[in-house]
């Protein structure tokens, strides 16, 4: 049987995977060395007036008296935590089941396994494991350092925790060798040969993606490209209604993610929605990096994406105004394009959404973490002038702040016990990354996460332009999901206090992704909805939930800010006929 080749792209891929865990662990001891250094300088330079006591060096961290109190009591308890585990399996044979030491949190998956609990080896595993990783959040959160570097430390300890659990290792983890015995070791043939496929990919495979295509049963809301040049392409979709809206409707999705996001499958659509509720809806599609585009800046975005998409909308409708709305990343570009337009005193746009989007990156969650100096700095110097940002590099960043639910389960369920995946169409979409030009992306990192320049009044120039978002006085609505990782809902609530005009704030449940993805006729979760207020938990504390999706509040709020009816028209115009139909070539090309 012929050697199987591995391609050094997947073996780079896994040595990156490798890397990124080590380079972990070494900012976590790094950042601890670090802070023994300067509070132990500190002690020496303050001399016998200082408040600290005699040098206490406990665990890579120096400390003063009252921390050193806490950490003696941290010791304290886990040694009788770990004293009254080993009693209670001595004892078992003679007293019988004892309750638990610790537990696992509810929404924790690892361990749902009948034999976690009822055999005392595995038992003993976990409960062992549990209280180790409870010490070390204890000593992290304990830590006499500065909020941001403790911050920092609480991230990398939870990778380091995530990594060590012995759900994760086929010698410890029941359900692993109970499926060996079951197969007859077939499980561990099929987990090597997934393995063996996910190198060739260079990435890890989440999803059935033979259950997926892109044009058939995702992204496949009939309509046609009437535009399109290096960086986009425009698509306007077919209406379903005798009449429809006047006024259209632009949707910028995020950039380094495919659009489709807004239309997945049938009955799961945002656009297929939208578009029933009589929206003339046309959307950018963002093409993926390549070497002829990796020279392209954020001004490259605004001006040959959003701007040019909103001259030629205006040409092909005739109509002088339109609403826009931005997800994610597409809405921090609509918020910088806004802020543009307004300088230049342009009055196109009649209503701007924004949907999990952060204009004030004044927290940025887990992944601002990971935005630091050094990593910006790093960025720049490597692709700053020219480059691609790749996109399995982006996924793999995403998936860290979600270690437990979005790479040691595929891990576990791929490799060690041989499983087949689900079909699941955001998962797919999750799985289609996109690359980014690097001048782009490093412009984005210094300017939002690092330097948060944009809720600043004349912080940045963009195109030119000085942008002060306060001068954009179109009505704008503003969704933020209540659980979202990556766009902290309380940060994205600040856009009310940047924007000029009427804001109205929803809150959907969920998560990123889920919450804004919530068609109606699956009458799920809930939103909140409140006047407003003027900082964010005071507006929780007196909103009010409606159960079902946000959508046709949104839709309500969109169409009295329109200009009336119109027949339905044919897509496209003379100037601007179909190039091709939905969803176009770009959102087919595979950076993966």
């Amino acid at each position: 049987m012929a050697e199987t080749q591995i391609p050094t792209d997947g073996l780079n891929y896994l040595r990156g995977l490798m890397q990124t865990g080590q380079e972990l662990m070494q900012q976590f001891e790094h950042a601890v060395a670090a802070q023994t250094a300067a509070a132990k300088a500190a002690v020496d330079q303050a001399g016998a007036t200082s408040p600290w006591q005699p040098a206490a060096l406990f665990g890579g961290f120096w400390i003063s008296g009252e921390p050193l109190a806490k950490m003696a009591e941290m010791q304290r308890a886990y040694a009788e935590q770990m004293a009254t585990l080993w009693n209670s399996k001595f004892m078992q044979p003679f007293i019988g089941e004892q309750k638990p030491i610790v537990e696992p949190a509810k929404k924790d998956k690892r361990f749902r396994d009948e034999a976690w609990e009822e055999q005392p080896f595995f038992d003993l595993l976990k409960q062992s494991y549990l209280i180790n990783a409870k010490f070390l959040r204890e000593f992290v959160d304990n830590a006499d350092v500065d909020e941001r570097t403790k911050m920092q430390l609480r991230f990398y300890a939870r990778q380091y925790a995530d990594a060590i659990s012995p759900a994760n290792f086929p010698a410890t983890n029941p359900e692993v060798i109970k499926k060996a015995i079951e197969t007859r070791s077939e499980s561990i043939a099929a987990g090597m040969r997934n393995l063996i496929a996910d190198l060739q990919k260079g990435r890890i495979t989440r999803v059935d993606e033979d259950a997926f295509e892109v044009g058939k049963n995702l992204a496949a809301t009939p309509g046609a490209v009437v535009f399109e040049n290096e960086l986009i392409q425009l698509i306007q979709y077919a209406p379903t209604t005798q009449t429809i809206e006047r006024m259209p409707i632009l949707m910028v999705p995020p950039c380094i993610n495919k659009f489709y996001i807004l239309d997945l499958q049938p009955g799961n659509s945002l656009v297929e929605w939208a578009v029933a509720q009589g929206h003339r809806v046309f959307l950018i599609s963002w093409r993926s990096a390549n070497p002829e585009l990796s020279h392209l800046t954020w001004d490259d975005y605004l001006e040959k994406g959003i701007f040019k998409a909103m001259e030629v909308v205006g040409e092909i409708t005739g109509e002088p105004k339109l609403h826009m709305l931005g997800f994610c990343v597409g809405g921090t570009l609509l918020g910088s394009a806004a802020g543009v337009l307004a300088a230049r005193g342009d009055t196109r746009i009649t209503s701007l959404t924004f949907l999990t989007t952060m204009l004030d990156f004044v927290d940025t969650g887990d992944i601002g973490l990971l935005i630091d100096k050094n990593y910006v700095a790093a960025r720049e110097a490597m692709i700053g002038r020219g480059g691609i940002l790749p996109g399995k590099e982006l996924g793999f960043t995403f998936g860290t702040l979600r270690a437990n639910d979005l790479i040691w389960p595929y891990v576990v369920n791929n490799y060690l016990k041989g499983e087949s995946h689900d079909a699941f169409d955001l998962l797919y979409w999750d799985s289609d990354s996109v690359n980014l030009p690097g001048p782009m992306y490093c412009w984005y990192t210094r300017n939002m996460y690092l330097q948060n320049k944009l809720k600043q009044r004349g912080g940045t120039v963009q195109c030119g332009t000085p942008v002060d978002l306060s001068k954009i006085t179109a009505p704008a609505y503003v969704l933020a999901s209540k659980e979202d990782h990556i766009v902290p809902w309380r940060s994205a609530y600040q856009t009310t206090k940047l924007l000029g005009g009427d804001v109205r704030f929803v809150l959907g449940a969920s998560g990123h992704v889920a919450g804004v993805i919530n068609p109606p006729a699956k009458n799920k979760r809930s939103h909140w909805k409140n006047e407003g207020s003027v900082e964010a938990d005071a507006w929780f504390d007196s909103a009010e939930e409606h159960p079902g999706s946000w959508w046709p509040d949104w839709d309500s709020w969109l169409k009295k800010h329109g200009s009336g009816t119109i027949h339905a028209p044919h897509l496209g115009s003379k100037e601007y006929p179909p190039i091709e139909p939905a969803p176009g070539r770009y959102v087919k090309e595979k950076s993966n």
